[in-house]
């Protein structure tokens, strides 16, 4: 049995720790520009307030079952998820970014490694009882590793796949000086938007094709009211 206790630290030490270390390296890592190293540290902790936010007290799909929650949300969510993945970008992030080559690989390399981890990341933590995800698979009394694999691979492998373009796509913007003021404001908030948009779009096309439906509300047992 996948222990409960590790899942209850790790959503408080983690963030503690890695919120502030994500920073920094990205920080020390541009030399201190901070249009870059919002993007790279930012974009993922907004990421996982929106749309988990969404998920669990909208939507009503995902629950997380934790001691501190905001109806069925926790609310130190997007530093346990944003701050994680800023460190995996950091981890394979190689060299700034000066071609299309570069962001295309970037794109790849960030889907991979957000889809295969968090993939592994949720089934431990739908087998510890921490999260609770009513979808189709959930429905049918399929294992932990049937419902995580009904979202997880396409639903974080599209966000890292965003979140990787839009790290090489402002290196490149800041070598050719296009990423001044309200610039970089305005790619910010675009590459935010497409960040939300891409993986929801991919999931749900995956869901009608896998189910029949959207998989945007909650399924089986009376909708889990």
């Amino acid at each position: 049995m996948v222990n409960r206790r590790f899942f209850t630290l790790y959503q408080y030490i983690s963030p503690l720790v890695l919120t502030p270390l994500s920073f920094w390296l990205w920080w020390h890592t541009y030399h201190e520009e901070l249009s870059l190293t919002l993007v790279a540290w930012l974009l993922p902790i907004l990421f996982a307030y929106i749309v988990p936010g969404v998920g669990t007290n909208i939507l009503k799909v995902w629950e997380f079952d934790t001691r501190y929650r905001l109806g069925r949300f926790r609310p130190h969510h997007g530093f346990v998820f944003g701050s994680a993945t800023s460190m995996l970008l950091w981890l394979v992030h190689t060299g700034i970014a000066t071609s299309m080559a570069d962001l295309l690989r970037m794109a790849f390399v960030s889907a991979s490694v957000l889809g295969f981890w968090n993939l592994i990341y949720d089934i431990k933590a739908l087998k510890a009882g921490i999260l609770i995800v009513y979808n189709q698979p959930w429905a049918d009394g399929k294992g932990e590793e049937a419902v995580a694999m009904d979202y997880a691979p396409v639903f974080f492998a599209g966000f890292g796949m965003v979140y990787g373009a839009a790290i090489s796509g402002a290196e490149i913007l800041h070598t050719l000086k296009y990423l001044d003021g309200i610039m970089a404001v305005l790619y910010f908030i675009s590459v935010f938007v497409v960040s939300i948009l891409v993986p929801v779009i991919l999931y749900r096309r995956a869901s009608i094709r896998n189910h029949g439906h959207d998989g945007c509300r909650p399924v089986g047992k009376d909708s889990v009211e």
